[in-house]
């Protein structure tokens, strides 16, 4: 490991997982957990998990990493990463710099996330989204990839959140939808379709609108 990083007894690293200088890892965390399918393989053939090289997840300089967060394999995140406790973050998935990953937050894999993001506590994010530089998230917000939850075939695609939008609490975002630039989203709404850049979404079914004056200042600094 890097210098000055401090990785606790009860953290665990998988396979080729690595951390960068400055960073410190809390307890019970796990970094480069196995995906369903390797885990299957792996433990089918007898194989202990930690021997392989081809799992593990790599994190940046100047990570923070509370208490029970589990980050799974092929995962690549930027300098200066956050998360809070008992987040979880799936396979695949791509973190930028200066990324906070909050409390209980589960992202689901296969999920592109920029730089300067904050996603608050308790959000819900599935497969296939695609969230761009300085997004706010805000707590217990879910996006949804599947339109007919219906068991059987279905093709994910998850919301699309360009630059500089903003997501209030417990609002709700339905599959396919894109979020534009600098775009705000009101507390509990509900997004059943495309919203433009700079406009505000607010209500159940959401309706789009101009974005208040003094919103518009300040999307101006």
């Amino acid at each position: 490991m890097r210098k000055n990083t401090y990785i606790h007894r009860t953290a665990k690293l998988y396979g080729s997982s690595s951390v960068g200088e400055d960073s410190v890892i809390l307890e019970n965390v796990t970094l480069g957990y196995p995906q369903h399918g390797i885990l299957m393989e792996i433990t089918k053939a007898g194989f202990e998990i930690e021997d392989h090289d081809f799992i593990g997840s790599t994190i940046g300089s100047k990570a923070f990493i509370r208490a029970g967060t589990t980050i799974f394999s092929n995962v690549r995140a930027g300098n200066n990463f956050r998360t809070g406790h008992n987040a979880m973050i799936r396979e695949n998935t791509t973190i930028g710099d200066n990324v906070l990953i909050g409390t209980n937050v589960i992202i689901d894999g296969n999920v592109s996330i920029g730089n300067n993001v904050s996603i608050q506590g308790n959000v819900y994010i599935p497969t296939h989204v695609t969230i761009e530089d300085n997004v706010f998230i805000g707590p217990c917000a879910v996006l949804a990839n599947d339109r007919y939850p219906i068991r059987g075939e279905y093709k994910p695609e998850g919301p699309i959140l360009r630059k500089g939008a903003s997501i209030g609490a417990n609002a709700t975002l339905i599959p396919g939808v894109e979020i534009g630039e600098g775009t705000m989203v009101a507390a509990g709404a509900l997004v059943t379709k495309n919203v433009p850049a700079w406009k505000l979404a607010i209500g159940c079914p959401a309706k789009i609108t101009d974005l208040p004056e003094k919103l518009e200042l300040l999307n101006n600094i």
